[in-house]
């Protein structure tokens, strides 16, 4: 594809691949939410649940993959037949509007100051990762190398190069932790059938102590806010919106509308397997290892506390292992985030009117300039706070009051916005209103947990 994937072009129109096979070639999107989703959900929010909780909570992990991907579909169809970014759809919800953008733009601009602090524990977690791996360069330094590292592969914005190299890092630390999970079973770790039924139990309560790691860990885990609305993105980049083409009332049209939308389902559903496998692997290596010692990980312990995990199951050789696996997942978020939110902020930026992201110069630079930005800022974060696990936590916090917005943008979409030709059938109406009303139940757990933190300290 020669053209500007962001424009309406006719000449990108392309039937949609009939058979699974031919869909393989297409797939990737999701993937890129994957890399993102599995670095600072899984390996830091996912386990801190599982030392804390032990098995009781796991249902709620597994609950937080599953229901919210409903959501993320309906965000995807509406940028294959509408061909509209985030912001462009977003922009169009009923409401009050301050000069170019209305109330769901500006308010997700202020949301998102909160949300730097997650990825400043990410880049944090890099820069521990490799200092226990060459100990004479110090944390500080390795998190100077990593932000312009990172910058320098993402400011060209190349979504093939993101595609490839989501897929590399997520695939070999997914490998090393299956092998972890089954060589616990040989320890003193070794997990029950009990203990996984106990997880798997709904009715099981979770200590009170661990109701804010829940909350934060449920909007963290499985697809967030953020990754929901940059999904568009690279279902755009991909050429799903271009080879469906403009809208028309036509029965080719909708044909084809049909069939991306199709293979865009199978992206998400294949995508879910994998950072479900990962999500659920990471909790119970937590629960089983880290809650069965009392141990926690926190501040520049972090680390070495979740190594724990691999050298209690697989031996003393394997911190190395560890480590290593440990960079590349931490550094496939860092790596993955930073391009979303660079096309996520020049986007908002163009619908406030600040520049015109429909312009590939204009969105060229603009990804740039943020490219080198995002990282600085974050590097700056964890210098200040020194703790990733509560960096990311809070990060994980503000992704849940970001999915209500999410929600909000969703049933737009699907009631307003759906071509009558493109109506789902009552069973998906059915999950995704469970996957709606899920969401909305997280925010009120946020909430209600919020008020009791007030009046205890009270």
């Amino acid at each position: 594809m020669s053209a500007d994937i962001y424009d309406h072009d006719r000449s990108l129109v392309e039937e949609p691949p009939r058979h699974f096979a031919g869909m393989l070639k297409y797939l990737g999107p999701g993937f890129i939410l994957s890399a993102s989703i599995v670095g600072s959900g899984e390996l830091i929010a996912t386990t801190a649940l599982g030392a804390e909780a032990g098995f009781v909570a796991m249902w709620v992990i597994i609950v937080s993959c599953l229901v919210k991907v409903f959501v993320q579909l309906e965000f995807g169809k509406h940028a294959i037949h509408s061909g509209e970014t985030t912001f462009e759809a977003l922009n169009q919800i009923p409401g009050p509007k301050f000069g170019k953008g209305n109330w769901a733009t500006w308010l997700w601009l202020v949301m998102m100051l909160i949300k730097p602090l997650q990825v400043g524990g990410i880049i944090g977690g890099v820069g521990l990762v490799l200092n226990i791996l060459i100990p004479s360069v110090p944390v500080w330094l390795w998190v100077c190398l990593a932000g312009p590292t990172v910058s320098l592969m993402i400011f060209r914005g190349k979504y093939r190069f993101i595609e490839k190299l989501s897929l590399v890092m997520i695939g070999l630390f997914a490998l090393f932790t299956l092998a972890c999970v089954i060589g616990v079973q040989y320890t003193d770790f070794a997990m029950t059938r009990g203990q996984i039924i106990e997880g798997l139990s709904f009715w099981n309560g979770i200590p009170l102590a661990a109701v804010g790691v829940a909350i934060a860990a449920f909007g963290i885990t499985g697809v967030g806010g953020d990754e929901v609305m940059a999904y568009n993105y690279w279902l755009i980049e991909k050429g799903y919106a271009a080879r469906t083409g403009p809208r028309e009332e036509t029965p080719e049209w909708n044909h084809r509308a049909k069939g991306w939308i199709r293979v865009m389902y199978w992206d998400a559903f294949l995508s879910m397997l994998v950072y479900t496998f990962m999500t659920v692997a990471f909790y119970l290596l937590g629960a089983a290892i880290l809650h069965a010692q009392g141990l926690k990980p926190e501040g520049f312990d972090t680390v070495k506390t979740l190594s724990r995990m691999y050298t209690d199951s697989l031996g003393g050789w394997a911190e190395i292992a560890f480590l290593i696996g440990s960079f590349f997942v931490l550094f496939s978020t860092l790596f993955s985030a930073l391009a979303a939110w660079s096309r996520l902020f020049s986007d908002a930026f163009s619908s406030v009117g600040w520049i015109d992201y429909h312009n590939p110069a204009s969105r060229g630079r603009m990804i740039a300039i943020l490219s080198f930005f995002f990282p600085a800022l974050w590097a700056v974060l964890f210098f200040f706070f020194k703790d990733p696990v509560f960096m990311v936590l809070a990060g994980g916090a503000i992704t849940a009051v970001i999915l209500l917005l999410v929600v909000v943008g969703a049933v737009h979409f699907r009631y307003r916005r759906l071509p009558a030709s493109l109506r789902p059938t009552v069973l998906y109406d059915i999950g995704f209103w469970i996957s709606a009303l899920s969401i909305v139940l997280l925010a009120a757990l946020a909430v209600w947990k919020a008020l009791v933190q007030y009046q205890s300290r009270g």
